[in-house]
């Protein structure tokens, strides 16, 4: 008997390495829809059709559907924005009354850097991707890691559509911190929140700092690496050359070297039939 192609498990037989891999993005919106969720979750929602245009429409925004694990009605709308600052992500929420409300948002400001003016959101989000329909791998591992989480932290926990990165699956995105996590299962996810909980990066777990050029997330993971910096603030980002990052840790500046290398061709997904090509950031050198 063939065994059905899972891209999470080709990943992690090959070793592909998890640094580098966090989505880039520095501005986000979280729209809170129970589903069911299509491969192009936002387009093929029940969302009326003025907001699923209006959210189409945001340019420079990654929109994200998110549910409480488990699906079911909602009560209101939950929606957070999520932007990118020099320590990680301004959050902020609003529970709407009905979808149709987000048309009354300042999501134009959201967009061009000013904020949607919505108030501060003090809690954490653990946001893990379950979506089936866009890769399978996200619905089998990502929604044991989101109800092991639930159990522990149900107001933090978030089911969304996506975070990039199928093969990595269960991928998780932790604000406001901006951790992006990979290769997790309900046990490593509990250790590695709560290590974020306490202020610590669960390195072994981490793809990256979201919204940060993929050089920058591969130094500053080689750096805590090599040196056990686990505290969230221990590094700063404090210039970028080209191939060269520029850090500064322990009162210390370290001059990182990372260079872009061709990867092992893959299947980047589990619906891909054929193999894509591939690259990979390796941090070659770095002086302080």
């Amino acid at each position: 008997m063939t065994t059905a192609f899972r891209c999470s498990a080709a990943s992690l037989a090959d070793a592909e390495p998890l640094a580098g891999t966090a989505p880039v993005d520095t501005r986000w919106l979280f729209v809170e829809d129970p589903g069911p969720w299509g491969r192009t979750a936002v387009q093929e929602s029940r969302l009326p059709d003025a907001v699923r245009q209006r959210l189409s429409e945001l340019d420079g925004v990654r929109v994200q559907l998110i549910r409480r694990p488990g699906g079911g009605p909602a009560s209101g709308v939950q929606v957070f924005t999520a932007t990118r600052t020099a320590r990680g992500f301004d959050v902020r929420g609003l529970r709407l009354g009905a979808p149709g409300e987000l048309l009354e948002l300042d999501l134009a400001g959201l967009a061009d850097g000013r904020g949607a003016g919505l108030p501060s959101y003090d809690d954490r989000l653990w946001l893990v991707c379950t979506n089936g329909r866009r890769d399978l791998c996200c619905a089998e591992q990502g929604r044991p890691v989101a109800a092991a989480l639930a159990e522990r932290w149900p107001g933090e926990t978030w089911e969304t559509t996506h975070l990039g990165g199928h093969r990595f699956a269960a991928t998780l995105l932790a604000l406001p911190v901006g951790a992006a996590l990979g290769r997790l299962d309900a046990e490593s996810a509990v250790t590695a929140c709560a290590a974020i909980e306490s202020g610590e990066l669960p390195l072994g777990a981490m793809r990256g700092a979201a919204g940060v050029d993929p050089r920058v997330q591969v130094a500053e993971l080689g750096l805590r690496s090599r040196l056990d910096l686990r505290a969230a603030g221990a590094v700063e980002v404090l210039a970028v050359d080209r191939e060269l990052v520029t850090l500064g840790a322990s009162g210390r500046e370290h001059v990182v070297r990372v260079e872009e290398r061709p990867g092992v061709p893959r299947r980047l997904s589990c619906a891909d039939d054929a193999a894509k090509p591939s690259s990979t950031f390796v941090a070659i050198a770095d002086s302080v």
